[in-house]
Parts: C-alpha cells; structure tokens; sequence
C-alpha cells in the first residue's frame, strides 16, 4: 500500500537447484483488481547464472526488482510469482521450478525462501515422451502459481527453492486504519535493555 515515490525493492539472491546449473529467472507480480502498479516494471527476465566452485550447490543471481503499488484495500496483497528455467540434456529451455510468496505487509528488510515445483506427467509414457521430444509440461501462464482455481487437479513435484530479499516501504496505511508496524514495536514501552520490563 505505498504510494508513488515509495519504492519496494527486491532482490533475488541465492538459491538451490540441485543437479541444474545455467538458470535463469522470470518473475511477474499477481494482485487484486484494488491495486495498481505505480512505478517499476511488474515482469522482467534475469541473466543466466551459473555455480561457483566456492559454492557448487548454490546459483546467485542479485537481480534487483523494483516496484511500487498503490491501494487503499488490503485485499489481493501482491505476490511475487517466480518461474525458473534451465538446458535440458539436448540444450531445450525448460522449466525448473515455479514458486510464489506474498510481498510481505510490514515495512523493513525480509527475507523469503520460496519452495519451488515443476507440473509432472501423469504417466510413465508421457514422462518418456515429454523427456525424448524435449516438451515437458509447464503452465502456460505462470500466474495460476499464486492462484487457488484450477491447480487442486495439478500434479508436481517439489524442486529447488529460491530466496528473496524484500526491502518494504509503505505509507499512509495509518490514515486507512491498518496497522502493520512490527510486532515487537507495537509497545516499545514495555521492552527495556532488549527484555521485558518487570
């Protein structure tokens, strides 16, 4: 619920895919019909990343996003959809893992590891079929990642997680009622030295 001029920032940061290396990332916000995207761009593309030998299990892309959104309904808080993709063993781009975490509501830094998923086939023979022609299933549109329709009938499986750093600013949520500062800054009064006061 920033205004204008009140920028969110994200950072796409380390992240684990075992066995997969040369990814790259696509991210799109999903939001309610009450939002509207003020500043920033709400779907973007990162570079490729590869593993260090410093750190073999880990791909680290520090790709910026920055956005801001403006609402005066906390209904259809945005989320941030991210979708993963990767060569297959005949150098195909396919998905690697999809995943979706809501912007979190207080402002400050945080942190958010998505768990990821790929669709799977039904069948062993459309697993060998999907492998030897290269198609895979994947969603046609990502965005039914952060929504409940339709995905109660979806087969995945879990791979990989991605992290994300959210650097959150909001503004004038006071003045429409909601109160989202932190929980332990709720009563300052009561903590003295870092404890409780007796």
């Amino acid at each position: 619920m920033a205004a204008a001029g009140s920028p969110s920032v994200f950072l796409l940061s380390p992240s684990q895919f075992p066995g997969f290396d040369d990814l790259y990332c696509k991210f799109c916000f999903v939001y309610g019909q009450d939002w509207v995207p003020t500043a920033g761009l709400e779907e973007g593309i990162s570079q490729i990343t590869s593993k260090s030998e410093v750190a073999p299990t880990t791909l680290v892309w520090n790709f910026p996003i920055d956005i801001t959104f403006k609402s005066t309904n906390p209904s259809g808080w945005p989320q941030i959809v991210v979708s993963v993709y990767g060569p297959d063993f005949f150098g195909n781009d396919v998905v690697r893992g999809y995943g979706a975490v809501h912007v979190p509501f207080t402002p400050g830094r945080h942190t958010r590891t998505i768990a990821m998923f790929v669709p799977e086939s039904t069948s062993r023979l459309q697993k060998f079929t999907s492998w030897f022609t290269g198609r895979r299933p994947e969603f046609t549109d990502p965005k039914v990642v952060a929504q409940g329709e339709g995905r109660e009938v979806t087969r995945v499986r879990s791979q990989g997680f991605v992290t994300i750093s959210f650097n959150v600013v909001t503004k004038d949520m006071k003045k429409l009622g909601y109160d989202v500062s932190p929980s332990d800054m709720q009563n300052p009064s009561l903590m003295f030295n870092g404890s409780p006061r007796s």
